[in-house]
């Protein structure tokens, strides 16, 4: 079995898809595999990643968050012709990609699982622009999947190809969850002692919703800290936000042993994303698995309000509304035994649906039936 998957970008770049690409190629014993991918430096090389053969090609330019490789369709051709994949996993969105494989296609060479992971939100051109490209991309597909039932429904897309889906949630790893350094526990409990430690972590971008997260702050009292990890574009603006604030606390990229260690000192997890394309939110299953009740945004067809279940994990309030997030946070504070009842919930959730070794059961079951037909 030689199992082929093409995505944007691959470890060590770090990123949701980049993480779901990594969980299935760890999902496959028996199989060959080989991983194209745009190189997030500069030029084409070809390495080994945990036993992968990974192909990256040289991307000299990004356009509206589109890798563009002017080799790119001689290193696909090439590598189809040379590896000869039995299935190919696409994961999409990626339109420039798609052209080129599309072109393969007609051949029937290999059967196609597309792994939907988002539709195209932000860039409302292109999204128009590739209508017929991402229809004919799902109408080729074998299986199309989907990370949660929420998206099959509300996608455009997916739902004209319901007969086609299924659903296999994102996961989180808990061997790598496991252990936490005690020293760094100890630390972050000192530094807020006496405070409900609010956590939040993801990429300082627009639909990860950071702004409405601190303008939540403007409506909590010196009872409450919150710190937010990551960084992106839009992290000085954020900042500048908070900058009269001293309940909020920028604490910029963290390394995934602090990371832990923020998991599990925190009271409260706030996911403050509001568009789809929060598609799933593994930060949020994460934090779940700690046991940490989360705040969430409604966001209609998203996976987050599949991940986290209102009042039953946490909460969940009106898309945007700050002040109503802010009394979100006041009210698990307030009610230790909710908090905690959320937390168990929480953890339960993780452990029965979006484990590593759940997510692995699912990928093998769905190559199998794709290879017995």
């Amino acid at each position: 079995m030689k199992i082929l998957q093409i995505t944007k970008r691959y470890n060590p770049y770090v990123g949701g898809i980049e993480q779901v690409t990594e969980d299935i190629a760890s999902s496959f014993e028996n199989a060959e595999q080989r991983i194209i991918c745009f190189n997030h430096e500069k030029g084409t090389k070809r390495e080994k990643v945990n036993g992968v053969e990974v192909v990256r090609v040289n991307c000299p330019v990004i356009i509206a968050s589109q890798p563009i490789a002017i080799g790119y369709k001689k290193v696909l051709k090439e590598e189809i012709k040379d590896f000869k994949p039995d299935i190919v996993i696409f994961h999409y969105p990626n339109p420039f990609a798609s052209h080129f494989l599309l072109k393969y296609l007609k051949k029937k060479t290999f059967k196609l699982i597309t792994y939907y992971h988002a539709d195209i939100v932000k860039q409302k051109f292109l999204k128009i622009f590739f209508n017929r490209q991402t229809n004919k991309l799902l109408s080729s597909s074998e299986i199309v999947v989907a990370t949660s039932p929420n998206y099959i429904g509300d996608s455009e897309f997916l739902s004209k190809y319901k007969n086609k889906c299924v659903v296999i949630p994102n996961c989180v790893n808990t061997d790598r969850l496991k252990g936490v350094n005690e020293k760094l526990v100890n630390q972050i409990k000192e530094k807020y002692k006496n405070k409900c430690l609010c956590f939040a972590v993801g990429r300082h971008v627009p639909y990860k919703g950071m702004e409405y997260l601190i303008r939540a702050s403007k409506y909590l009292d010196e009872r409450f800290q919150i710190v937010i990890g990551g960084s992106g574009p839009l992290t000085n603006k954020l900042k500048e936000l908070a900058k009269d604030d001293n309940k909020v606390e920028f604490v910029g990229r963290i390394e995934p042993e602090l990371l832990k260690s923020y998991f599990q000192t925190s009271d409260i997890f706030c996911f403050p994303s509001i568009t789809k394309n929060e598609a799933f939110g593994i930060a949020l299953a994460e934090a779940m698995y700690y046991g940490k009740p989360a705040i969430t945004f409604t966001i209609p067809g998203s996976g987050v309000n599949y991940v986290n279940i209102k009042n039953e994990t946490g909460l969940e309030v009106e898309n945007s509304n700050y002040e109503e997030y802010a009394k979100a946070i006041i009210k698990l504070y307030e009610n230790k035994e909710l908090r905690e009842k959320y937390g168990t919930n929480a953890k339960a959730r993780v452990e029965k649906l979006f484990t590593l070794n759940s997510f692995k059961e699912n990928i093998n079951s769905l190559v199998d039936k794709i290879t017995s037909k």
